[in-house]
């Protein structure tokens, strides 16, 4: 399996390395191995949904 490093993946899903990093230990990327105290992801790897946003559920600030 190829891998990438928490800075190329946070590249790819424009967020930050310090967000991925807190995927990897949230346990919410899948395949996720972390080696020498470096986070490897797999290259194709899906970008896991932000539980900070409040898209698609229907709120509206006016």
């Amino acid at each position: 399996m190829d891998y990438m490093t928490l800075k190329e993946a946070a590249e790819k899903w424009g967020v930050t390395p310090r967000r991925v990093n807190y995927y990897c230990a949230a346990g919410r990327i899948p395949d996720a191995v972390k080696m020498a105290g470096v986070w490897l992801i797999p290259k194709n790897a899906e970008k896991p949904i932000d539980g900070r946003t409040k898209q698609g559920k229907g709120l509206h600030h006016e």
